[in-house]
């Protein structure tokens, strides 16, 4: 997570990936599924972002955080111009 507080969202996504291949509890899988969502949204690729919240939520139904994100992302992109 330090390397996404700093910015270094490429080494946050590495460190994330490796987090999901070792890590085997659906709960916590959903928040690191979570994170990458939120790298996503902050790059801007708004359609992976969703896909990322939406595979956490898959695994946690109980994210708020998530349902945010995505009525964020559903907000924005609906009007922003085409």
């Amino acid at each position: 997570m330090s390397a996404q507080s700093e910015g270094n969202y490429a080494e946050a996504l590495q460190n994330y990936y490796e987090a999901m291949r070792l890590e085997i509890d659906p709960y916590d899988r959903s928040y690191i599924l979570y994170n990458i969502g939120l790298i996503h949204t902050s790059n801007g690729d708004h359609t992976k972002a969703l896909e990322y919240y939406f595979r956490a939520l898959e695994r946690n139904p109980f994210l708020p955080q998530a349902f945010n994100n995505m009525a964020v992302i559903c907000h924005y992109v609906r009007l922003s111009p085409l």
